[in-house]
């Protein structure tokens, strides 16, 4: 079949979409719509003027099919090239200009998608017959579905179409439109589909076989010819090319191997660690490959054999000679069972004619036989890349939660050693803090003991002043008292020393009169030093309390801050416990001396207290005495 073959067909159904009232003919603005259409989609230069001129005598009726054809083939399919435009937009620009009128849509639950639709209108054009209306007859219909079945690994069941043509003489005797084939395939009267994307994979594997020419694809090993290094490439075959691109989704292709009719492919031992090693010469550069296994070597050898014999034969498509093979070995059957049936005369004609037919028939079983099972070996290799293709990325999942694994392991020790740096630097500022807290209170001791020390000075100097002024008065006590006595005394020889001499009498109270001023000025000085002993002995415990104080502070604050839990239970390991009450070494030591001084200081304060009452007892004693002598010295002065 020729490309303008393969182009009217699909414009066929374009233009019988726009024959809107079904006359055979349509008007000139919608055949200029169309020509517009086609000349885009097709990449030729736009006439717009062509059509006007074409159909100069005939401006107002409609074009019919047979008119527009001329206008066609002159302007539009002359000029076409292979090259120049993609076979795919363009017949889905047909089927997209006749779906709308002549197809009935999908319904809802249908397990059939619309491009699932269109794949099967190329496919129907592909096998139809070659006259108009476009029909495919049973044997194609069955050819196609039993293609299908074989991609969905299933087994073909005919009686569904038995069963079709048995009721519908007219699909037996003039075959099946494209619209009654897609009803029939939606409606489930032809082929089973109880998964939609199972049916999807396998459509799309026979519609790349059948439409665009694919013998074979899969991955293989390829050497460059600059770095010299193996590299898994995907490869797709047609009859004249074989690209190969980076991965299967055949999005970034690396490069195109142009087949010729002269090429070569030789078989060549392992060689550089790669196995089932062979070449594929062609005029201007040798190609090395490398395929998975033996049976895949041998595969792709004998599909680019295929190919080069369809070059040298001048074919541009494997499934247009199968089924031109079909046709001519129906028209031989047809003609067979015809002649058969004529030659009803001899039956020695007629066993001939029944064993060439039934030999017909066995050579074509068997060459359909072959292309299924070539074709089934194929399906089955696909199944299992496949296969291998979900284990290793299956592998890869794996492996990539196992990285996202201990990306999170380490996310969370990074986010763990955060949080101890953090506590870390906590604790520093904290040990910093307690640190200067430390020297703070340190100071604050310093001061206090200071404070204390000459606080115990002063109270030193106070007591040595007391004391001094308690020996003065003791002496004023003494020098007191013998004058008392040597008043006793006159007393009692006052009768005797009546007629002594005047002078000697008033030396006597004059002296004990001074000694008594002398004595109580000595016991004001004595309660005022007593009085600044006591303001210097509560200076002294305040001073003390504070020493304590911060002692107790200094204590607290050297208690160790690190290294740690572990270094407080080495601590606690190997020392004694400390129980509720004790004390440590320096507080002990500092205890001790505020209790000595305090011991001391008491007794000191009772022996001063004991010397104190000593001189109060004394106090009154010389009062009373003070008072006799002063009314005795009033007498005396009464009598003079």
């Amino acid at each position: 079949m020729d490309l303008k073959t393969e182009l009217l067909k699909s414009i066929w159904y374009a233009f019988t979409s726009l024959d809107v009232e079904k006359c055979g003919k349509v008007s000139k603005s919608q055949l200029k719509v169309l020509s517009h259409n086609l000349y885009t989609v097709l990449n030729i230069p736009h006439d717009p003027e062509a059509l006007e001129q074409h159909f100069k005598d005939d401006d107002n009726g409609p074009v019919s099919n047979h008119g527009y054809m001329p206008y066609l083939d002159k302007y539009i399919l002359d000029k076409v090239k292979k090259e120049m435009f993609d076979k795919e937009k363009f017949d889905d620009l047909c089927w997209m200009m006749t779906m709308k009128k002549n197809f009935k849509g999908i319904p809802k639950k249908a397990l059939l998608s619309e491009r699932d639709c269109f794949k099967l209108f190329c496919l129907f054009n592909l096998l139809s017959e070659d006259r108009y209306p476009l029909v495919m007859i049973p044997e194609e219909v069955e050819y196609l579905l039993k293609k299908i079945s074989t991609a969905m690994s299933r087994e073909w069941d005919g009686k569904p179409l038995e069963d079709l043509i048995f009721q519908d003489d007219s699909v037996r005797e003039q075959g099946m439109s494209v619209w009654t084939f897609l009803d029939h395939i939606i409606a489930g009267q032809l082929l089973k589909v109880t998964s939609a994307e199972a049916f999807s994979l396998a459509l799309d594997e026979v519609y790349l076989e059948m439409y665009h020419n694919v013998l074979k694809r899969g991955y293989m090993w390829k050497k460059g010819h600059v770095r010299r290094n193996w590299t898994e490439r995907w490869f797709v075959l047609k009859p004249s090319s074989m690209a190969y691109y980076t991965s299967e989704d055949m999005k970034d292709k690396k490069g195109e191997i142009q087949l010729e009719k002269d090429c070569i492919i030789e078989a060549v031992a392992d060689r550089e660690g790669k196995r089932c090693v062979f070449f594929v010469k062609t005029p201007n550069k040798t190609y090395e490959m490398s395929a998975s296994d033996q049976r895949q070597k041998v595969e792709w050898t004998q599909a680019i054999q295929t190919a080069v014999r369809l070059l040298n034969e001048g074919k541009s498509s494997l499934h247009h000679e199968l089924k031109l093979k079909r046709r001519v070995q129906r028209e031989h059957s047809q003609q067979e069972r015809s002649r058969s049936a004529r030659s009803s005369c001899s039956s020695q004609s007629d066993d001939l004619n029944i064993q060439e037919t039934e030999k017909l028939e066995k050579e074509k079983d068997r060459q359909d036989l072959e292309i299924e099972n070539i074709i089934q070996h194929a399906r089955e290799l696909e199944t299992r890349r496949r296969e291998a293709e979900e284990e290793e990325r299956k592998k890869q999942r794996e492996v990539q939660m196992e990285l996202e694994r201990q990306l999170k392991e380490a996310e969370m020790l990074r986010d763990s050693m955060q949080v101890e740096m953090q506590q870390r630097a906590k604790e520093a500022e904290q040990q910093k803090k307690r640190i200067e807290e430390l020297e703070l209170t340190q100071r604050q001791l310093e001061a206090a003991l200071n404070m204390e020390i000459q606080t115990r000075l002063e109270e030193e100097r106070a007591r040595q002043e007391l004391e001094r002024v308690l020996q003065a008065e003791d002496e004023k006590k003494k020098q007191f008292q013998v004058l008392q006595e040597q008043q006793r005394v006159l007393q009692n020889f006052n009768q005797m020393l009546e007629d002594s001499d005047d002078r000697a009498e008033d030396d006597a109270p004059s002296a004990l009169h001074s000694a008594s001023q002398e004595l109580q000025h000595l016991r004001a000085s004595r309660q005022r030093s007593h009085q600044h002993l006591e303001e210097v002995q509560k200076k002294l415990r305040n001073a003390s309390q504070h020493v304590r104080h911060w002692n107790v502070q200094l204590n607290r604050l050297m208690t160790p801050i690190t290294p740690g839990e572990r270094s407080e239970h080495r601590l606690s390991k190997n020392t004694c416990p400390r129980k509720e009450g004790a004390l440590a070494s320096n507080e002990f030591i500092s205890k001790l001396k505020i209790r000595v001084d305090q011991n001391s200081q008491i007794a000191e304060n009772k022996t001063l207290e004991e010397r104190m009452e000593a001189a109060d007892l004394s106090d009154g004693s010389d009062e009373s005495l003070e008072t006799s002598n002063a009314q005795t010295t009033n007498d005396h002065e009464v009598e003079g």
